[in-house]
């Protein structure tokens, strides 16, 4: 009998418990597979998992949830209620951005109040900003709910949309296309940095993901209590409700096959787990140069991934401060610090690989919405900057420079949003490009995996069913659709539609073999 005999044909192997393996887990679940889910670290969620430190609970990935519909139909898939597993918060205001000048733009999920900020910023500017909405509107049709939840493994899925996306002018930047309806610098940035988000550097990726903005409005901004880290808490006890099970403290090592067809996964303990499915959560790059290291590749090529263009690295500060619920009443859930430049920093991240003395900050207070992030009358924070990722000529020596860019945030946010930080700050945690290469087994310590470039998306990027080996898929951020909450979680639903039902076993004990 082979490795992969009969008692094991309907068990399946997902490697790694972030969202988008979570909810690969819980689609295949529902299809009659028994998963198991392995993960090296000590909770479900990958990036969005939390650490708590002194009665700080750090949510130390995502904390945005837009199209919670996505979760709603996972949920529904498994005969389950979200709502009923997840309290998740609508937010309004969405987010504040604010720039060095003194100004603001707060976003909303309203018209209304999103032209009166327009006209308070530039009035010459509203006509151009509904036009810019009736645009990205029409590339939610065809880039969300044409593309999102469709297998793109298919040339053909990819050539038969070129028209569409040559008349949407897909091959103009997300800045471009705000350039063309705006005049305003500071309307160009707020309308083209949603691609920060996923790892997308403005100035290259495609138009198409004016899309976010119209998702925006049309789905909402949203924050869950308890943070990301209580959705996958949420999805684990629905994998374990199907009969699934999670093992944390597991690394994968390696993919095993029997010829084309994988066949388990060996741990880096040496224990082997058989199974005739495979789903990688893990980065594409770890997948195809790691746990398949031994194995020659038919496309996925060292040399190919070399070649790819990455996403930027992070530096993500978290930090707690005393006494401060009632103080910096100004500054809400989610804000924006915009740097004095725009384009080139964005210049110095992604294609210069310099770490710029000046920086723009997303900035995370959830005690505002979240009290028991934080002790009574504290605060939790995060400050995440984009900085260049691993791979440029001259890698930042993050070990030596951590600290020294600490204070440089520091600075930048007692100067803008958080006047006398210095006096309250208690416990403080940093991460840096090297965390999220030996954390998340990232390469090249990026943040967001392959960058998605038009020309590295689609068809273009890793597919969910790998064309390397019979019974392997991929979910998660490097693969189709991409990066950001929905789109890993809509991974799962890509995979599912590749998936068979698992075959009928009717003895499901496992013998020895």
């Amino acid at each position: 009998m082979s490795r992969v005999g009969r008692y094991h044909q309907n068990r399946a192997i997902v490697i790694g418990a972030g969202l988008g393996g979570l909810a690969s887990a819980m689609r295949l679940g529902a299809k009659g597979w028994r998963v198991t889910v392995l993960d090296r670290l000590n909770e479900p969620g990958g990036r969005g998992t939390s650490i708590t430190k002194d009665g700080h609970r750090f949510d130390l990935g995502p904390t945005i949830v837009t199209a919670p519909q996505v979760f709603r139909d996972l949920w529904a898939a498994c005969g389950r209620n979200f709502d009923n597993d997840v309290d998740l918060r609508p937010m309004d205001p969405f987010y504040q951005i604010r720039w060095t000048d003194g100004s603001t733009f707060t976003a909303r999920q309203s018209t209304e109040a999103m032209r009166a900020e327009v006209r308070r910023l530039s009035p010459d500017d509203e006509r151009g900003y509904l036009k810019f909405l009736e645009a990205a509107k029409r590339r939610y049709v065809v880039g969300y709910e044409g593309m999102v939840a469709k297998p793109m493994h298919r040339a053909w899925e990819t050539i038969k949309v070129l028209p569409e996306f040559a008349l949407l002018r897909a091959d103009r930047s997300i800045l471009g296309m705000a350039r063309r309806y705006v005049k305003d610098e500071r309307l160009r940035m707020a309308l083209s940095f949603h691609p920060l988000f996923i790892g997308g550097d403005p100035r290259n990726v495609t138009s198409m993901y004016a899309l976010v903005s119209h998702l925006e409005k049309d789905q909402g901004v949203h924050y869950s209590i308890g943070g990301v880290a209580a959705i996958a808490r949420a999805m684990q006890s629905a994998i374990e409700s199907q009969g699934g099970e999670l093992r944390f403290g597991a690394t994968a090592d390696r993919i095993t096959f029997e010829g084309d067809k994988a066949a388990g996964v060996i741990l880096d303990t040496g224990e082997a787990l058989a199974a005739p499915l495979v789903v990688s959560n893990a980065d594409p790059g770890h997948t195809y140069g790691h746990l398949m290291r031994d194995r020659p590749k038919r496309r996925w090529t060292q040399k190919k991934l070399q070649r790819s263009r990455w996403s930027m690295g992070l530096f993500v500060w978290y930090f707690g401060t005393k006494g401060t619920r009632t103080k910096w009443a100004d500054v809400g859930h989610h804000t924006i610090l915009s740097g004095p430049r725009y384009e080139g920093l964005l210049k110095d991240i992604f294609s210069r690989g310099h770490l710029a003395d000046d920086m723009s900050l997303y900035v995370h207070r959830p005690s505002v919405t979240d009290p028991g992030v934080a002790p009574p009358g504290d605060d939790t924070f995060y400050a995440l900057s984009p900085v260049p990722h691993l791979g440029h000529r001259d890698v930042v020596d993050w070990t030596a420079m951590a600290e020294t860019y600490r204070l440089k945030v520091q600075r930048v946010l007692e100067d803008q949003l958080l006047p006398g930080l210095g006096d309250h700050l208690t416990v403080s945690e940093v991460f840096t490009p090297n965390t999220f290469r030996d954390r998340y087994l990232s390469p090249l310590g990026c943040g967001f995996s392959i960058e998605p470039r038009i020309l590295q998306s689609a068809w273009f990027r890793p597919h969910n069913i790998s064309e390397e080996a019979d019974g392997l898929f991929l979910a998660g951020a490097g693969t189709h659709p991409g990066a950001g909450l929905p789109g890993v979680v809509a991974s799962a639903d890509v995979l599912s539609q590749l998936v068979p039902d698992a075959p009928y076993v009717p003895d499901l004990k496992v013998a020895a073999e």
